[in-house]
């Protein structure tokens, strides 16, 4: 009785999968890399946007940290003729018996026409206007001298300004020890400030002592605005009655706001560009998918004699499936480690540039290999089915 043996089709081990599928990549190494930059561009992109978006948030949140949430701000606003109401001169007092107020300061409008020295018009005032300040002010804002000093308990009574960083810019102020005019009096300059991220009106002003303002440019006395820190807890509790204990009697005539809040909308305007740039990565993305399906199209054209040549040796068509699916992945895969690569390297260089921490958050780089492994499927899946269904006698017989 002889014992008949069942044929069965040889299995590819994972690394012969993998061999095999990598010849059509090394045959065809030009096409391959043109196909793999489109892949590459998009997770490149998505990377990069997502990585720039989340150093450019981090690196806001440390100001914020380090500038502090916990500052509010009073200023006098127009009454219904368009005038400005005046707030009391006793304003900072006020404030500074509100239970949670740790420091309260303040700033006036002045009236002096700023110019380089006397020699220039009195209308060319270079876009720079004239403050009176409290000494308190540069501590309870969080700000920093660049060059020379701050005001003074001396210095406020005497003709001498401190800059702001726009200000000595346009009246081309470098140093310390230089004057300028205001209105008729010659002032000395004493400082220029850092830019003061939470009040950036300060960086265009001149800054005098507010005893200085009334003995020289005729100042009242009455404040404009009115700066005040709390305990983080109790911002929205003093925020409440920020308004009536300024003004009295006039609550409407004073707006309260919220120093930080703009950097906290700028935060929150990032992630809506954020959205935004992903959504042009993955049209770059779907591009570059297209592009790998149109070549794994064009491969199985070119290769049926192969096709039908490995079919006639005993292939069976899933082993051909996966042949061009492998394909369709590792040309994938080439595509999305590059972008990887190139969005973490665009990422790190332009952080570095502006001074932020990079971050490249890690789920970015996992959605982005994710993602190219669903393109590689999805854009090998026709091909390679398309592959298995040539007959070998067909296939054998293209030219």
């Amino acid at each position: 009785m002889t014992r008949t043996h069942e044929l069965r089709p040889a299995r590819l081990s994972p690394r012969d999968v993998l061999r095999v599928g990598a010849v059509g990549l090394r045959a065809r190494r030009a096409r391959v890399v043109l196909s793999a930059l489109g892949i590459a561009i998009g997770i490149a992109t998505m990377v990069a946007v997502v990585g720039l978006s989340e150093s450019s948030r981090a690196d806001l949140m440390s100001r914020l940290d380090r500038l502090g949430t916990n500052l509010l701000t009073a200023e006098a606003a127009e009454d219904a003729r368009g005038g400005t109401i005046r707030l009391p001169k006793n304003a900072v007092a006020m404030v500074e018996r509100i239970g949670p107020v740790r420091h309260a300061t303040a700033t006036a409008e002045v009236d002096a026409r700023i110019r380089r020295s006397d020699v220039v018009p009195e209308e060319r005032t270079a876009g720079v206007t004239t403050q009176a300040a409290r000494t308190d002010l540069l501590s309870t804002l969080g700000g920093e001298v660049a060059r020379g000093t701050w005001l003074t308990s001396a210095g406020e009574h005497l003709p001498t300004a401190v800059l702001g960083a726009v200000a000595a810019d346009r009246l081309g102020i470098t140093r310390p020890g230089e004057t300028i005019m205001l209105n008729d009096t010659r002032v000395a300059v004493v400082g220029i400030l850092e830019p003061v991220e939470l009040v950036p009106t300060l960086d265009r002003v001149a800054l005098v002592g507010f005893p200085a303002a009334k003995r020289y440019f005729g100042f009242d006395g009455h404040p404009t605005t009115v700066f005040e820190r709390s305990t983080d807890a109790s911002v929205e509790e003093v925020r409440a009655v920020l308004a009536r204990t300024v003004s009295p009697g006039n609550e409407a005539g004073v707006r309260v706001s919220r120093p930080s809040d703009a950097l906290a909308a700028r935060a929150a305007a990032d992630k809506g560009l954020t959205a935004l740039m992903l959504g042009l990565g993955a049209v770059a993305l779907l591009v570059g998918g297209v592009g790998v399906a149109n070549t794994m199209v064009i491969s199985v054209l070119e290769r049926r004699q192969e096709i039908g040549l490995r079919r006639a040796l005993g292939a069976t068509r899933n082993a051909i499936r996966l042949q061009f699916l492998t394909e369709s992945l590792l040309l994938s895969s080439l595509g999305g480690v590059a972008g990887a690569l190139l969005g973490s390297a665009a990422t790190y260089g332009f952080a570095r540039a502006q001074g932020w921490t990079t971050v490249v958050p890690p789920w970015s780089l996992a959605g982005g290999l994710a993602a190219t492994l669903v393109i590689g499927v999805v854009a090998g899946l026709y091909p390679a089915i398309r592959a298995s269904r040539l007959h070998p006698t067909v296939a054998l017989n293209a030219t």
